[in-house]
């Protein structure tokens, strides 16, 4: 069973001090900018700037401020040019880490991303060495008091999805990427809250950790996940939910 949503998950609902939620609007600052840049400001014709905005409004981002994302995204004002990369290594255990970014200044980054990985423990790698283990999947999570997982299932493959799977307190629905809107809309529809819905990358396979290495892996994806420059950390570990509820207490 793989610790990454659920890990994400703890991380959200961390995010309630000052502090962390300025560094949650960066990120999701940054990504609507990009979206913009790549596909323009209407979310209407632009699912990633959709569900960009979506989930800024979901941490109770203000108007204005996804407003002037969007617009620094599609060049109407001006403001920092972001540039999209991603670092491949190795973390405690052996575990794959795909770490992507949104920067301004590469040589920075790279710098800071390498010392992070030494200093927890594990390696920068080189392009191509872990990203083909990670797969893009749209990834719907519903809390499972919403309703029946047999509604669910019905609900989520009628509508397009792969699967419907059971993870701790909250229902995983898993999406080929261009479903993730068809199958949102669809749970909307009929009322079911959302608690994220974002396109995802999922390993094709799994490290199964030790309590020892479990906490020394999340430690490392939490120094990353705190860099300004990184949006998004995968690592394709496995730890049962007991562990990793002793781990984030």
């Amino acid at each position: 069973m793989s610790g990454h949503s659920k890990w994400a998950t703890i991380k959200r609902k961390k995010a309630a001090t000052d502090q962390a939620r300025g560094k949650l609007f960066s990120k999701y600052i940054k990504e609507v900018t990009l979206a913009a840049r790549q596909g323009g400001g209407d979310s209407n014709a632009n699912p990633r700037l959709r569900s960009a905005v979506a989930a800024a409004k979901s941490v109770n981002m203000p108007a204005a401020n996804l407003e002037r994302a969007i617009k620094r995204g599609t060049g109407e004002i001006g403001g920092a040019s972001y540039e999209e990369t991603h670092y491949e290594g190795y973390g405690p255990g052996g575990v794959a880490v795909l770490v992507e970014v949104a920067t301004d200044n590469r040589n920075r980054t790279t710098g800071d991303v390498r010392h992070i990985f030494t200093k927890h423990g594990g390696n920068l790698g080189e392009a191509g060495s872990v990203a083909y283990m990670f797969k893009p999947h749209g990834l719907i999570v519903v809390e499972r008091t919403a309703l029946a997982e047999d509604a669910l299932i019905e609900l989520a493959l009628d509508a397009g999805a792969d699967d419907v799977s059971v993870e701790g307190e909250v229902y995983e629905v898993l999406t080929p990427p261009g479903q993730l809107e068809a199958v949102k809309e669809a749970l909307a529809a009929k009322g079911i809250p959302l608690q994220s819905a974002e396109v995802t990358k999922i390993a094709s396979v799994l490290v199964p950790l030790s309590e020892s290495e479990a906490g020394s892996i999340l430690r490392l994806v939490e120094a990353l996940e705190d860099h300004d420059d990184v949006q998004k950390v995968y690592a394709n570990y496995s730890v049962p939910d007991e562990v990793l509820a002793r781990l984030t207490q």
